[in-house]
């Protein structure tokens, strides 16, 4: 199972593009506060479309709340401050459950944080003037590289809604 955690995200509209990537790879967000996201703002809605119905997610006032309940997850921290590509983890090495981390849109995860688990951080290369991707761009990249690492487990791998011979 894939676990995709969002730290203190900002955007509405990301945050509902990844939660309708999280349903579509059958994975589960987590949302770690505060943030000023009110999940019922319309553009969160617009964004996961009726995806959201189908969303498996938690919310956590903290990160200490998350580290409390997760202490013994092994998790994957994504940062352009890391030296480490996200396509060199083997992420087929971890049992049944991969966590990710993603950091907010203007800070990105907590320096301290990082320095903690530097071996654990993956950075998604890009042109050395770039700040930063967006964030659910990001959580897709990572994402499906996992998932392809992993042969797309559980995800079907041709058209099911409208049939094989639809083209």
């Amino acid at each position: 199972m894939l676990h995709i955690i969002l730290y203190q995200p900002e955007m509405p509209a990301n945050v509902g593009n990844v939660m309708r990537t999280v349903v579509a790879i059958d994975a589960t967000l987590h949302i770690i506060g505060p943030t000023p996201i009110k999940f019922d703002d319309k553009n969160l809605k617009r964004a996961g479309m009726d995806y959201v119905k189908d969303l498996s997610f938690f919310i956590y006032e903290s990160l200490a709340d998350f580290i409390k309940k997760h202490h013994d997850k092994n998790i994957v921290y994504v940062t352009r401050y890391s030296s480490n590509n996200y396509t060199d983890v083997d992420y087929g090495r971890f049992d049944d459950e991969v966590f990710v981390m993603f950091g907010n849109e203007s800070y990105g995860l907590p320096l301290e944080l990082l320095r903690q688990h530097k071996e654990k951080t993956v950075r998604i290369p890009m042109v050395a003037s770039a700040r930063s991707l967006n964030l659910s761009n990001a959580v897709a990249i990572v994402s499906y590289e996992i998932l392809r690492q992993q042969g797309f487990y559980n995800l079907a791998t041709s058209e099911i809604i409208k049939g094989d011979d639809y083209l």
